[in-house]
């Protein structure tokens, strides 16, 4: 509908040479005035009284939605109080991200922002004008849907749960109301810093060692130089371009690789970069922003990254932000179940899933992977409530039913049931088997419930997933349904170092039997990197028509500086000093200083089976915090971050054992 034919509904406009103007001049602009009769004024009435019509049916239904169903005060902060600037929606995770869904076609790494009003400038200011109205329609349609939802899943709850919902979104409010400063800061207990064991390690004894550990140190010094130069503050950096490069997994977040970096740049004893870095968080990490962020990624990036800065430093700003942070990912958990949702706007509270996730479903890796950070979260603020939340979600987890024993990689956190029967350890999966076994650890040995959750799983993963080549490469498949695809990615590489970390605890006849299948795993990632033209791994290796351990598909050709491989390599040097893990750690040094290190930072590559390079024109924030980390320690002796002492998060930021002694005397 022209944007002239609206005006009778609010005025007449000056003139049909006005109305002429709006509709880009001629022969209309140069006409005098003119009344218009006949079945065009008909037409341009029944128009208004139509447009009244849906007008007042839709102001109906709205405060309809508002004012009759429950939990109002959410529906009024999602249809109205929303920013005026349209939200832009994550994609499905992008090509880099560690642990999460598997990324689009393509090996950029990178998520492109959506850019509203570019392109089709000539269309004049009717189509300028239809089109805006089209976006805020969509706009306050989705709005308001989303409100309709949760006024459903609301009406489904008992009246107590009603209540802690409301209390809880009071609570939030008074927390981030404007003005108040550092919030929580005042209610953090006074704790005695506790000096780090092993936060820095002795000198490697070998020369040959000693000089290889410096060369990564180097390395680091020349991605962090460059994320300085010309990304400072922004989540990652784009080397190639020399520009900054933000994902919008973490909404309007900033510094993704500054908190990321921290503790690699604290063991590195790279001292003036981590007080920049330090001076950085204190000044400038905010989170009272409007912003729909992963629940996962934010977690093991930012929540891990300062509760490790933390328990390194001691520095009191690092504990505060953590729990800063921490409170404001309590309200993904507002679910029937408990179990959370992927994202969550954190200013608010309103929370989704991926709309691919299997109808609306959570993610086994990511609601699985909040453990470790939500215990220390407890023990640093002495507030239970994040305990409790991610022991619930344990509680749900085992009032069901698993196939076959395997735990399927959907869970819809409303209903509480799982969704497509898909089980994979590398991506969907992966860290949830990780934080069961190093949340057993973590406790110093008391969380049976873990312990017992994570050999189970174990065992069935061995029976029904784990599988051998024709030429003896052992490699674990993902399950669909009860068929199996003869695939594996990149991601489950780490696999092989959760197995023999495990083998100490496990039952006394599967000993060295983890320990087998930690080598074994490790062989089959190496296998991956050496069948390749730049001796890097792909995203994803096959195992069916011939092919072993190769990329068989475009799309999974890519390297993204991903940290997996040399994490197994790293643990099972740790507990077996056999050489060739060092070897093959030097052979990664190699290939990523020849084919992915550049002026502006180090890039992943398109095309691993390629001998000409294509860069992605990424630096992942997780290069600095696991790739080049695991390398130091490789290439480390084995005081420095011993694992008796410390457990690694998923983006391998060390944490605490939680000693028996030392929770006795929180409690």
């Amino acid at each position: 509908m022209p944007a002239g034919s609206l005006l009778p509904l609010f005025g007449s406009p000056a003139g049909p040479g006005a109305s002429g103007a709006a509709l880009g001049g001629g022969a209309l602009g140069g006409a005098g005035v003119r009344k218009v009769s006949g079945p065009s004024g008909a037409f341009r009435l029944t128009e208004k009284f139509v447009l009244l019509l849906v007008f007042s049916a839709f102001i109906t239904l709205c405060f309809g939605a508002i004012f009759f169903l429950p939990d109002s005060s959410k529906l009024l902060s999602g249809v109205f109080f929303h920013s005026t600037k349209l939200r832009q929606q994550p994609p499905p995770p992008a090509q880099g991200e560690p642990r999460v869904p598997p990324p689009p076609p393509g090996a950029g790494g990178s998520s492109s922002s959506s850019s509203y009003g570019g392109g089709g400038r000539g269309g004049g200011a009717a189509a300028a004008a239809e089109g805006d109205a089209a976006e805020d329609l969509a706009r306050i349609r989705e709005d308001h849907e989303r409100a309709l939802r949760e006024a459903k899943e609301t009406l489904q709850k008992l009246p107590d749960e009603i209540r802690r919902d409301i209390n809880q979104d009071k609570s939030n409010f008074l927390q981030n109301r404007p003005g108040r400063r550092e919030p929580g800061a005042a209610e953090l207990p006074d704790l005695p810093f506790r000096q780090p064991v092993g936060a820095a390690g002795k000198e490697p004894a070998d020369p040959l060692v000693r000089q290889q550990r410096a060369k990564i140190r180097e390395m680091m010094k020349h991605a962090w130089d460059n994320y300085k130069h010309y990304a400072w503050g922004l989540n990652e950096l784009k080397p190639i371009s020399k520009q900054g490069h933000s994902s919008n997994l973490f909404g309007n977040i900033q510094g993704a690789t500054i908190v990321d970096a921290l503790d690699t740049l604290y063991i590195m004893e790279m001292k003036d970069e981590f007080k920049e870095a330090k001076d950085w968080v204190e000044k400038n990490l905010d989170f009272n922003v409007n912003a729909e962020v992963s629940v996962f990624e934010v977690n093991i990036r930012f929540v891990g990254g300062l509760l490790s800065a933390y328990y390194l430093s001691g520095e009191e700003v690092f504990r505060k932000k953590a729990v800063e942070l921490g409170k404001k990912l309590l309200p993904a958990f507002n679910t029937p179940t408990g179990i959370p949702w992927a994202l969550l706007n954190i200013k608010s509270g309103i929370g989704r899933n991926w709309p691919w996730a299997s109808g609306g479903s959570s993610i086994l890796a990511e609601f699985g992977t909040l453990h470790l950070e939500f215990m220390h979260l407890s023990y640093l603020s002495g507030n239970p409530v994040f305990a409790e939340k991610v022991m619930n979600i344990r509680k749900v987890l085992n009032q069901l039913d698993k196939p076959e024993g395997l735990y399927p990689n959907y869970l819809n956190p409303s209903s509480g049931q799982w969704g497509q029967h898909h089980v994979s350890v590398g991506g969907l999966g992966d860290s949830f088997y990780e934080y069961l076994l190093k949340a057993w650890l973590m406790s110093d040995k008391t969380d049976e419930e873990g312990k017992q959750m994570y050999y189970d799983a174990v065992q069935s993963i061995e029976t029904h997933l784990i599988r051998k080549s024709s030429t003896g490469l052992m490699y674990i498949a993902e399950w669909k349904g009860g068929l199996l695809e003869h695939k594996m990615g990149h991601l489950t590489c780490f696999a092989g170092g959760m197995f023999v970390l495990g083998a100490d605890g496990a039952p006394a006849d599967k000993t060295e039997r983890h320990i087998e299948l930690g080598a074994e795993i490790a062989r089959t990632c190496h296998e991956s990197y050496d069948r390749t033209s730049m001796k890097l791994g792909p995203e994803a290796f096959r195992f069916d028509g011939g092919v072993e351990a190769i990329a068989t598909r475009q799309n999974e050709k890519y390297y993204i500086l991903r940290p997996e491989v040399i994490e197994t390599y790293m643990y099972m040097w740790r507990f077996t000093h056999d050489p060739k893990y060092r070897q093959w750690g030097w052979e990664a040094v190699e290939a990523l200083e020849k084919y992915c290190r550049v002026d502006g930072g180090y890039s992943g590559v398109r095309d691993v089976y390629s001998n000409h390079q294509s860069h992605d024109d990424v630096q992942q924030s997780f290069f600095l915090s696991e790739t080049l980390k695991y390398l130091y320690l490789l290439f480390s002796e084995d005081d420095i971050l011993p694992f008796e002492h410390w457990v690694f998060n998923t983006e391998a930021h060390p944490l605490p054992v939680l000693s028996r002694e030392e929770e006795g005397k929180r409690k």
